[in-house]
């Protein structure tokens, strides 16, 4: 591998790490467009989409070890929502992870369009109090977490993003977690989940491991870092940041797909 393609793909490991540990998701919503394009946009070979899944599902295992790490003290991880929704989300993102090698690449790229588009819809429905609740009082439907949970672990799987950019939204919207819970938990869940899309992915030959290797570097660097700007961050700006990157990514995915 080319030095110069080396720096990118390190650079681009870094930044959705350091995301990814700011906001609670993976990352992949940021390292798989970054990974698809920007390669090409400097003069290096393009990865397929397959490869940028592949590589994605491994990085983002890392990513939230450490981004888990961080946040381990302070309250902020719900043990009994990241057993209902880890579960689930491994059981279905290691059905999405197996079952996308029987899929052709355009297939892989509109289930990742979908799934943003429905982030980035649910993360402009008005989260009002949730931030309000104190962390012992947190309540939620568990049957309802555990079902959402397997659902968008099979389209996260097929794309090798750990799902953890829907998985926020849900959280916030649907189940009324507070911001700053959601984010700590959902990195455990996304960790859970990844194991499964990982498993899949390796499996099935989609993995390109030299490139997996130097985003991994970037994640164990960057994803600790972002944490503890997460912890001192207000929840409000945490929240738009989120939904201004889905938006874009979103936009981006589907002009490509038009």
């Amino acid at each position: 591998m080319e030095f110069g393609l080396i720096v990118t793909v390190f650079s681009i490991g870094f930044v959705g790490s350091y995301i990814s540990g700011m906001l609670g998701i993976g990352g992949s919503i940021i390292k798989y467009p970054m990974l698809l394009y920007i390669p090409s946009l400097v003069g290096f070979t393009a990865f397929t989409a397959h490869e940028v899944s592949g590589i994605s599902a491994v990085q983002v295992f890392f990513a939230t070890i450490g981004g888990v790490w961080a946040y381990r003290k302070g309250g902020y991880l719900n043990k009994t929502l990241i057993l209902y929704m880890g579960v689930s989300i491994l059981i279905g993102s290691f059905i999405g992870g197996y079952g996308s090698r029987f899929m052709p690449e355009d297939g892989i790229n509109l289930i990742y369009g979908i799934l943003a588009l429905t982030a980035a819809i649910m993360m402009f429905v008005p989260k009002k109090g949730i931030d309000d609740i104190p962390f012992d009082q947190v309540s939620f439907n568990k049957w309802l977490a555990a079902i959402l949970a397997f659902i968008v672990g099979i389209g996260a799987g097929i794309v090798g993003a750990a799902g953890a950019f829907l998985l926020v939204p849900i959280m916030l919207v649907v189940l009324k977690i507070p911001t700053r819970m959601t984010i700590a938990s959902s990195l455990a869940i996304t960790l859970i989940s990844s194991i499964g899309a990982t498993v899949g992915k390796v499996s099935t030959g989609q993995v390109d491991y030299i490139a997996a290797g130097i985003m991994i570097a970037a994640s164990l660097i960057a994803a600790p870092l972002g944490a503890r700007t997460g912890k001192t961050t207000n929840t409000k700006v945490l929240q738009t940041i989120l939904a201004v990157l889905i938006v874009g990514t979103t936009i981006k995915v589907w002009l490509d797909i038009i």
